[in-house]
């Protein structure tokens, strides 16, 4: 599908691995000045004294063009001679991190120590890296995800990352989120969007916390334009990441419906991947429209291509101003 004069102002939330994908589609599929990215920060964390925001970095290395294709974190073609240095100092190096990732972190250290926001330095380096898209922390105050297991309570990173995520999950908090408030730059994007499109991240972990600042969802609610989602579930699985395991301990059904009942109160829309077909008329009870896509995105084309997809079914439900 394809638009001669694309003119939607899309803010999308995002977070993870299939979030930044998505976000990337959108701004190949339109122009990137037409785009906001609102990215969750509640996994950030601070190590060997830097502050890392895993979230904010994927998205903006997959929309600068350079994250590694392989993972789809980090940057491509990266050596790691500085945590081979560390690990030569005996300490537990369990957090993969790159020379030139290691740069990200020390700029952005440098900044907040300095005064800056975390909004005001996530802008700075974007744009030092040419990215044309608006890159947006979902706050600047300091929200830390903890994740309730068997075991105890676990630092997010402790839980994803060193324990690679086999825990089961039978709580989530976000410590801090309280706190927090929307900030203006974000506020502003909303505002000046006529499409808000929720990219296929982790409900629980990448939107949630999102959702979870205060005020946000209850806005959310009264928006007027359309909101669409992208499901992060295909064929009762996710791609990537825990998300369908989370889903599954939490007591929530494990498939893009289960996933629509999580955002049913301020939900217009949904894009579900043709494996899912067959849930289109529970979602469509539910008051939320369905379009049926390939939402599998192997390569830039596919990216573009589901981005525009989702584009034009989101224009499709904006009310006319003639007949609101």
């Amino acid at each position: 599908m394809q638009r001669d004069e694309p003119n939607s102002r899309v803010v999308a939330l995002a977070g993870g691995v299939g979030g930044a994908k998505l976000a990337h589609g959108i701004a190949l599929a339109r122009s990137g000045e037409h785009l906001s990215v609102v990215v969750n920060t509640a996994d950030d964390f601070t190590l060997f004294g830097l502050h890392i925001s895993p979230d904010l970095d994927t998205v903006m290395y997959t929309l600068a063009g350079l994250a590694n294709p392989e993972t789809g974190w980090g940057i491509a073609g990266d050596s790691f001679v500085t945590l081979d240095m560390i690990k030569g100092y005996d300490r537990d190096t369990w957090f993969w991190l790159g020379d030139k990732d290691f740069a990200t972190h020390i700029l952005r250290t440098e900044r907040l120590r300095s005064g800056a926001t975390l909004t005001d330095v996530t802008v700075e380096l974007a744009e030092a890296l040419g990215i044309t898209a608006q890159l947006l922390p979902m706050c600047d105050e300091p929200v830390a995800t903890l994740v309730e297991t068997p075991d105890g309570l676990l630092e997010f990173q402790d839980y994803f990352v060193r324990r690679q995520h086999a825990d089961d999950v039978l709580g989530v908090q976000f410590e801090g989120i309280g706190a927090t408030t929307i900030p203006e730059r974000v506020s502003d994007a909303v505002d000046d969007a006529n499409i808000m499109v929720l990219c296929p991240s982790n409900p629980i972990v990448s939107t949630g916390p999102i959702l979870a600042i205060p005020g946000l969802r209850d806005r959310l609610r009264q928006l007027t334009m359309p909101i669409v989602a992208v499901s992060p579930i295909i064929g009762g699985q996710a791609l990537k990441g825990p998300a369908d395991q989370m889903l599954a301990t939490l007591g929530h059904e494990v498939s893009a419906a289960g996933v629509a009942e999580l955002y049913k109160d301020f939900l217009t829309g949904m894009v579900i991947d043709s494996q899912d077909a067959h849930l289109a008329e529970r979602i469509t009870d539910l008051g939320i429209a369905v379009h049926v896509a390939d939402t599998i995105m192997r390569t830039d084309d596919d990216r573009r291509v589901l981005a525009e997809e989702t584009l034009i079914f989101a224009e499709s439900l904006i009310v006319k101003p003639e007949l609101a």
